[in-house]
Order: C-alpha cells, then structure tokens, then sequence
C-alpha cells in the first residue's frame, strides 16, 4: 500500500459489521497511531507523491509515467542497421570484455540490477546458453521463456507480448521464426530487443564469426569468406555485413537455392564488397581464407531432408574440397552441424576447424551487443 500524503476530513476503517472515524487531530498528531492500521513506519508517513482519498467509498487514483517511445536506435535486428565504425567498435569491445572474463576477474558487472526476457519460438543451445551465461557473468539475470510459455502469436499478440515484457525487463533477446516477429517486438517494445535468430537473418552469429576470424585472420577486412550450402539466413546475415563491411563474399549454393535477391542487390549497391552467388562450390573456394557451411535443412524444413541431401550432392565440405581452398583456409560453421552430410567429421576435427571457437565467440560477442544496446 502506498503511503499517505493528503486527507479528506476523516478516514473511516470497516469492518464486517461497522466502522469508525479518526480524528483529523489524531492523524496530524500521532503518525505512530496511522501506523497501526496502515503498515507505515512512524518516519514515514508520506514519502510518495501519490494522492489517497480516505473516504469510506473513495478509490485509489494514481497518475502513472507512461512509457515512452525508444528516441535512438538501441535494437540490434540487422547488422546493415549500423555504420562501420559501430561494428567495428562492438567487436573491439567484445575482445577487451572476453580477456577481462578470460581472467578470472568478475567486478566488471554492468548489467546487475537488469533482467533480460528470452523469448525461443525456436529451441537452442547455444543461443540460450550463450545468451544466459554472458548476461549473468555480467551481473544481469536472464528469464528464459520456452515455445510453450509464451505462444507468441497464437495465445498472446506480439504487440501485447512486447508491451508487457518491457514493463517487467530491461532487454528483450527473441529467437523466432518470422522476420516480422522480430520487427513488431522492437515497435512496440521500449526496452532494446535483439534478434537472436529470424528464418530471414541470424546477426549475433555473424558477429562471433566476424570476432573469430579477427583473433585466427587478423582481420575481416579484404578477406575472402566462401559459405557453401543453402542460401539460408546465416547467408542473409553474411551479406549484410558485407554492406558494411569490406570483403569477398561468395555462396555457391545449388541452383533453386540461392539467398534472397533483394538481400543480394542490396549487398552489391552498396559497392563495399564483392559479391558472388555461384553454382559451382569448387571454383568459389580457391583462394578462401574461410569456407564456412551449415545444415542443408534448417529448423522447420526437416521433411525436406531427404529431398535436399539428393539436390546437395557436391556440395559436401570435405577433405579434397578444402585442399583446393588451400592451406590457409580455415573452416567455419554455426552449428549444430550434420556430420557426414554437410560437412565430412573429417574437417571438423581438423587443425585448421574453428567451429568450436566460433561457438565460445557467440557468448562474448552478444555480451559486447548487449553492452552497445543497453548504453554501457
């Protein structure tokens, strides 16, 4: 109950059969007598500014701060959303915070006294450990909300899921399937909303990947990045950057299986990398500093499995394919990865295979994210 800062004339207090009236002589003069009925301490008789009418059919009214709207971009949807420089300086900052918890040294704790709300449509985990285990090494506490907590869009409207969770959360992470899902959690939430996998785009893994080929390339700049496979959202995410960032992207998919074209013209308009979309994953590899490859049938394709391995056939990543990429190349994939159908168990365990690098590089890259999102 809040505390009392004006009164009518007399506060009357029922009971089931009466009630009875206090003096405005007793209210003023002994706050340790209001406390009895109301719970006060005796200091604190009204510390609120919030205005109580005391009549015995009186409600309580309050004038309640509305949420306002986010005044500066602090989503984190499309890694095209951000200039150069931003990514470049999340990623500086994403090193310096992995060697400060690297370290051992825990005082770094931005994020204590935050909560983050995590919505999964899609189940993951590497997004939710990753996720969870950065926020909390950080000083914050992470909610995990499960495909059958929230059901957003079919029980609860994303509108309304938005404006709730940003009303108990400091930061919304959302992994779903719809593109739109993602777009109307950050219209209508006033907290940062970060996208931590669409069916369009997945930035946050893009992100790690750009961060692990910095710590084994030196740079991402004026690399070549080869992805053979689906033109999927890891290929959209790839392009994006691309926009932004200056460097050689090729994917050699199969014919039926290219990325989105908008997404592909929106890359080469750009004029700051040069794009390729081929059909032959031999040729697209030479020269690759990285060849990077992911799963033929992604989340919500599976009864397309079979189908896709037979139209994939050559574009397996294996031995004799990364001996023609050459001795510098490494490779890359996002996992979870399908031995000995994308990629041959051969080349992930290889010496120059960073996949596991790339997945530790998921949580500090998203810790610096969160950093940038949330002002810190």
């Amino acid at each position: 109950m809040a505390a009392i800062s004006s009164f009518s004339p007399s506060l009357s207090i029922p009971s089931e059969k009466s009630s009875f009236s206090i003096s405005p002589s007793i209210l003023s003069s002994s706050p340790q007598f209001l406390s009895k009925f109301l719970h006060f301490p005796p200091t604190s008789v009204s510390p609120f500014p919030l205005k109580i009418s005391c009549n015995a059919s009186s409600t309580v009214s309050a004038q309640p701060t509305p949420l306002t709207a986010k005044t500066e971009l602090k989503d984190f949807l499309h890694i095209s959303d951000f200039d150069k420089e931003t990514i470049l300086r999340i990623l500086d900052r994403a090193i310096e915070v992995k060697a400060l918890i690297k370290s051992g040294d825990r005082t770094f704790q931005p994020f204590k006294g935050k909560t983050m709300a995590m919505i999964f449509a899609k189940p993951s985990m590497r997004t939710r450990v990753s996720f969870e285990t950065g926020f909390t090494l950080l000083g914050g506490h992470a909610i995990y909300l499960g495909p059958d907590d929230i059901q957003m869009g079919k029980r609860e409207e994303t509108r309304d899921v938005a404006r709730v969770l940003c009303r108990y959360n400091d930061i919304i992470m959302a992994r779903v399937f719809a593109h739109q899902d993602i777009l109307d959690l950050a219209k209508h939430a006033t907290v940062p909303v970060i996208n931590g996998l669409t069916d369009y785009n997945h930035p946050c893994q893009i992100m790690a990947d750009a961060l692990t080929m910095i710590e084994h390339i030196g740079q991402l700049e004026g690399t070549k990045v080869v992805y053979v496979g689906d033109g999927n959202n890891i290929v959209h995410s790839w392009l994006l950057l691309a926009s932004v960032i200056p460097f050689h992207f090729v994917c050699a998919c199969p014919k039926g299986f290219e990325p989105d074209e908008k997404t592909v013209e929106k890359a080469r308009k750009a004029g700051i990398s040069k794009i390729e979309i081929t059909n032959d994953p031999k040729e697209a590899v030479r020269g690759a500093d990285v060849v990077y490859s992911d799963v033929w049938a992604s989340m919500g394709q599976k009864e397309e499995a079979a189908y896709r391995r037979q139209v994939f056939k050559g574009f397996q990543v294996d031995k004799s394919l990364m001996d023609i990429a050459g001795s510098k190349a490494f490779f890359m994939h996002c996992l979870p990865a399908e031995r000995g159908v994308e990629v041959t168990d051969e080349v992930v365990e290889a010496s120059n295979s960073i996949v596991f690098q790339q997945a530790e590089n998921r949580l500090h890259a998203q810790n610096s994210i969160m950093l940038h999102v949330l002002g810190k």
